[in-house]
Parts: C-alpha cells; sequence; structure tokens
C-alpha cells in the first residue's frame, strides 16, 4: 500500500492570469544570490547576500504565490511567465500574461476571484492581477512560446542637438536593427547578433529636458540598448538616427504585449480548451491538471 502511495502522481493545478507591475524594484521571480543560491545551509555563512539568500525581499511570483499557495494548502509553485521585463521596468497596459504551477495542493475549493482580489488588496500600489482562472499544463508551453511584439514608453537622455525635422521623418518608420547579444546578459545568452526591428511611434521634448518615448519592438528585441546603442553593439542606434546625438534610457515601462506583428494585442491561443476558459471567473467545468 505504502508503495503505489509513493507512485501516485502529484497532483498540479495550474491558474492563469495577468500581472501590472507598478514599480521599479521588484523582479518577476525569486531574484536568489548568485553565490549561495539560497540553500538553507549555505547561505548562512554568504557574505554576499549577508544570510538573506536572495537579493531581493520579494518578487511577482512571492506576492501571488504567497496567498494562492495559503489558499491552496500548500508551499510549493513554480511561475511561468509570457516573457519577462527587468527588475527596474514597470509593467503596465493590460498586463503580462502568467500561469502559477501549484503541486499537491491539499485543497481545490477555492474562490479564485476573492484571492486575486485579496492578492490585489495586500500589494496595493506594487502589483495587481486580474483575469485569474482555471488552466492547464499545455498552456504553459503557450504562454512561454509565443513571440510577441511589446510596446515601451521611456524617459531618454539626449545629448546634442535634434532637428525635428529628423525627428518627424523617424516616427512611424520601421527600422531594421543588428544586435550583438548585451553585456548585462552575456553570463545567460550566446553572444549572437540578432536581426530585429523598432518602430519609433512617438517622440516629444518634456520640460526637464528629458524626452519622451513611445517605441514598439519585435519579440526579443533589447530595447535599452536600441536606444544607447552600447558601444554600437546595437546599430542603428536612436542616437545615430537622431544624427549622432547620444542617448540613454533613463526609465522604461512596457505598455502592451502584443502579437508578433505588433497589431493587436496578444491572446494565447485557446484551441485545446473547454468553452468555459478564459471566462476569468472560477468555473467547475475546467478542472486541475495532475501529473
Amino acid at each position: 500500500m505504502h508503495h503505489r502511495e509513493q507512485n501516485q502522481p502529484r497532483v498540479k493545478v495550474y491558474l492563469e492570469g495577468r500581472y501590472r507591475k507598478l514599480v521599479r524594484d521588484l523582479p518577476q521571480t525569486v531574484f536568489w544570490c548568485p553565490e549561495c543560491k539560497g540553500h538553507p545551509r549555505r547561505r548562512r555563512k554568504c557574505t554576499y547576500c549577508e544570510g538573506f539568500g536572495k537579493l531581493t525581499r520579494d518578487s511577482v511570483q512571492e506576492l501571488v504565490g504567497w496567498v494562492l499557495g495559503k489558499a491552496f494548502g500548500t508551499r510549493k509553485h513554480k511561475f511561468h511567465g509570457a516573457g519577462r521585463e527587468d527588475m527596474d521596468v514597470r509593467m503596465l497596459g493590460s498586463g503580462r500574461p502568467f500561469i502559477l504551477e501549484l503541486i499537491s495542493p491539499k485543497t481545490q475549493d477555492v474562490d479564485l476571484a476573492e484571492v486575486e482580489k485579496v492578492i490585489n488588496q495586500r500589494n496595493e500600489g506594487r502589483i495587481e492581477i486580474e483575469g485569474l482562472h482555471w488552466s492547464e499544463k499545455p498552456r504553459v508551453r503557450v504562454l512561454k512560446e509565443g513571440k510577441h511584439a511589446k510596446r515601451y514608453a521611456a524617459r531618454i537622455e539626449v545629448e546634442g542637438e535634434v532637428d525635428p525635422q529628423t525627428v518627424a521623418d523617424l516616427v512611424g518608420q520601421r527600422i531594421p536593427l543588428a544586435q550583438r547579444t548585451p553585456s548585462r546578459v552575456a553570463h545567460r545568452r550566446a553572444d549572437l547578433i540578432r536581426e530585429r526591428w523598432i518602430e519609433v511611434q512617438e517622440l516629444k521634448a518634456g520640460d526637464d529636458g528629458c524626452w519622451d518615448l513611445v517605441v514598439l519592438a519585435q519579440h526579443g528585441t533589447y530595447v535599452k540598448e536600441a536606444i544607447s546603442g552600447e558601444g554600437e553593439k546595437t546599430k542603428p542606434s536612436l542616437g545615430e538616427l537622431l544624427s549622432g546625438t547620444t542617448c540613454k534610457c533613463m526609465q522604461l515601462d512596457v505598455l502592451g504585449i502584443l502579437d508578433e506583428e505588433g497589431e493587436n494585442e496578444w491572446v494565447a491561443p485557446t484551441r485545446s480548451l473547454p468553452k468555459s476558459f478564459g471566462s476569468g471567473v472560477d468555473t467547475p467545468e475546467a478542472p486541475p491538471s495532475s501529473e
């Protein structure tokens, strides 16, 4: 009997929704210390994180997972996002699709609308989630493999004279870029040159000497480097396009997750799911998945 229980598949619950990140000091997933990796024994003597095990107090994953984990009776979970933004980049607009995978829950009788409300109340001003509903394992792959353009808003610092006509000619153009892997991600990305595109949609001078930029970017574009050029690792950069000025990205926000061509809001296909899927409500027709 004991042997059969050990070989029982672990029940997993998959919940899907969208999150907005309203602050600039919050990673999407747990930011483990690169030295001790958060290991219970190693972190005690770790001087890098001073024994904390992480480099930030919390993350979107934890703020969502702690509440849902308590409701479902489990501490074990995995967070799957449709891409991710840098820690210092806000995620605005209608939010980024995500799936939280809860492992071995003790209960499945949970009011998702109520839990969503609790998460938003506890994290007011930091994160917001919406449309929380039952999902299933195949959706993880759909979210992770979907290719989507993104719309960004940036505050940029420009050194040099900017010709108004050059700006007018630039707006609305879809410009091909050649991007070499940026230094900031070189430790986890192959050193390649990637062909991408950006489209400047708005570029206006602000009252404080900075400029306000709205740009559409192809899936996989390094937008900060498309603005600065990072020592000609991206060609052309926005500075080059503005007749040789020097540009620096001061702040960046994601305004929208779009389809591959950047024409419409990105919605993951739902071919394999029951008709009730995606309604944004807790329905008995969409049972939790198991493995």
